[in-house]
């Protein structure tokens, strides 16, 4: 009897034990979370090329594991860390290859973390045993108050179709350094070599572009350097940057702002000073590429070009009325030849209005910037399931909206769902649509044209244009990822802008959308990629492309490589980006 009682007494200590451990690691996960959002506010943004994260991310959001505002991005590494802590408090609601994911990506993001990773869970634990410091593959630095690390960049991928072959290999660094409990900042540089011409700035390709003035049809040299350095509080942070940045929620391409054109430098501001609100805006120094013949001149036998200014300023207010649901409004104007303007320095300003004392004068109407504006709306109060959408007015004349003959509305649309793990676990499935309407993303002069480097700011079919996506995707292993995606895209007649309402030889209902098809494409593209260790990807790719149109049309929006009908294999990897 009396052994009986001990043997109850030691259950009963086992279990105190147990329940004590349990505690402390829930305690110290909280403290984490809790840190991450306010002393570990520290911003280095991690690059939206790494889409494995950002769709990872998604998946956590879709299943309300988290909660997430995807409307602006880069994301910061600290912003990330704070959420997979906070789904490591939920991972209860994750299945086997999502607790495996989550393991190796808060292993990744180690330079975020204050404490070693083991307390934190068994998972993290096994990830640990066999990732080590291969994951990420670096060399790291970090004491009680600063926290440095170098990784390579290095990168080749090689295709091939009936039109030839190509390669891309690039190499360079990234360093990054959290000092003290406020301050950070991060620089890469990457040199890369194609042996094709692909990425012309009129080339209807999502790849981002790059930040050089000529091409050839031989071999392509370029670099791009990115980096800032930025100081950030509980709330907010404030930085100088030259990064891409993407606004608007999308899976195929954002048309607010869709980060395809070269990074380029500007003041960035953050600010979430309550749960239901939060504040983005920028300041940047845009690359016009428009001569300034005034102060452009022959030095000896050369000719020095100097182009004008081009500046952007703009914000998004961005409303959270209930959980899981977010409502953006922003606008953005893109001005030149009057220097860096005071007003556009004020973050919270709608810069039409602005621009109206500014320029517009009495005796000059014309003589005004570029505005725009733009909404977005995300929601995923359906578990598994994200619907979204987002609107671009470049011009909108509520006056002129019903009047035949005065089309004065530049919009562009898009909308979207994202079905994640339902039915069957571990899938994905989604759907998009992108209409823009004739002359969005133009205007009169050359000098504020909504581009940079000649890249367009928007979306990258740019105006008069739609396309519909549909994807799936099946992740059965840890970093182990098939997708299959297929889409439509078309092109109509190119419009110059003009003063609409002069002009004798519209139609009655003003410029028509799509009334010539002069370019379309058929694509269907099957992508396996695997991630060894954080951000290093080996992936091949299969791409099938029907790209038809007017002759004109097929040599100024498409590679040769790609046109026609073409059966592309290409394979790679990266480590880095």
């Amino acid at each position: 009897m009396f052994g009986n009682i001990g043997l109850v007494n030691d259950l009963q200590d086992d279990c105190n034990l147990k329940h004590k451990i349990m505690l402390k690691k829930s305690v110290i996960l909280l403290f984490f979370v809790f840190v991450s959002g306010g002393a570990f506010s520290q911003v280095i943004y991690e690059h939206i090329s790494n889409t494995a994260i950002y769709n990872f991310m998604d998946e956590l959001a879709n299943n309300k594991v988290i909660e997430l505002n995807s409307v602006i991005k880069p994301y910061s590494r600290m912003f990330i860390a704070g959420k997979l802590l906070e789904a490591e408090q939920h991972k209860n609601l994750l299945n086997q290859r999502q607790k495996e994911e989550l393991a190796f990506y808060l292993q990744g993001y180690q330079p975020e973390m204050k404490y070693p990773l083991s307390l934190h869970s068994d998972y993290i634990k096994k990830s640990t045993q066999w990732a080590g410091s291969l994951n990420p593959i670096g060399v790291f630095y970090k004491d009680r108050k600063n926290t440095l690390w170098v990784t390579p960049i290095l990168g080749y991928e090689y295709g091939r179709n009936k039109n030839g072959n190509y390669r891309h290999s690039y190499g360079g660094l990234a360093f990054n350094a959290y000092l003290g409990k406020h301050l950070a900042f991060y620089t890469s540089l990457r040199d890369n070599t194609l042996t094709r011409n692909l990425m012309q700035p009129d080339y209807f390709i999502q790849e981002q572009g790059v930040p050089v003035k000529t091409f050839s049809a031989t071999d392509i040299e370029f670099s791009e350097a990115r980096g800032g350095i930025t100081y950030s509080w509980k709330w907010g942070s404030i930085g100088l940057v030259k990064d891409n940045i993407e606004w608007g929620s999308n899976e195929y391409g954002a048309n607010i702002l869709s980060g395809r054109t070269p990074s380029f430098a500007m003041i960035k501001l953050h600010l979430t000073p309550v749960k239901w609100f939060s504040f983005d805006y920028f300041h940047a120094w845009l690359v016009s590429d428009v001569v300034d013949s005034t102060r452009s001149y022959y030095d000896g036998s050369s000719f020095r070009a100097v182009f004008r200014p081009r500046f952007m300023a703009a914000n998004m207010f961005t409303f959270r009325p209930f959980r899981n649901f977010y409502a953006s409004i922003g606008n953005s104007i893109v001005y030149s030849d009057i220097g860096v303007q005071a007003a556009y320095l004020i973050p919270f300003l709608f810069y039409k209005s602005v621009d109206h004392t500014l320029n517009a004068t009495y005796h000059y109407g014309d003589a005004g910037q570029n505005s725009q504006m733009f909404m977005n709306v995300s929601s995923r109060n359906i578990k598994h399931l994200h619907l979204y959408g987002s609107v671009f007015v470049d011009e909108l004349s509520v006056r002129n909206m019903f009047k035949k003959g005065k089309q004065r509305n530049f919009i562009s649309v898009k909308a979207g769902a994202r079905l994640t793990d339902f039915p069957i676990e571990n899938t994905w499935i989604g759907i998009e649509y992108t209409r823009s309407n004739p002359l969005v993303y133009q205007n009169y002069f050359n000098a504020v044209l909504y581009e940079s480097n000649s890249y367009s700011l928007g979306h990258y079919l740019r105006d008069n244009s739609d396309i519909i996506n549909l994807g799936v995707g099946y992740k059965p292993l840890r970093g182990l990822e098939f997708s299959l995606n297929y889409d439509v895209a078309r092109h109509g007649t190119d419009y110059n802008y003009q003063h609409l309402e002069d002009t004798p030889d519209l139609s009655s209902s003003g410029l028509p959308f799509m009334n010539q098809v002069i370019w379309k494409e058929q694509k269907l593209e099957f992508l396996v990629q695997y991630q060894i260790v954080n951000s290093t990807y080996f992936y091949f790719k299969y791409r099938y492309s029907n790209i038809t149109g007017e002759q004109a049309a097929l040599q100024k929006y498409t590679p040769e490589y790609y046109r026609g009908k073409t059966n592309t294999v290409s394979f790679g990897f990266n480590i880095g980006f």
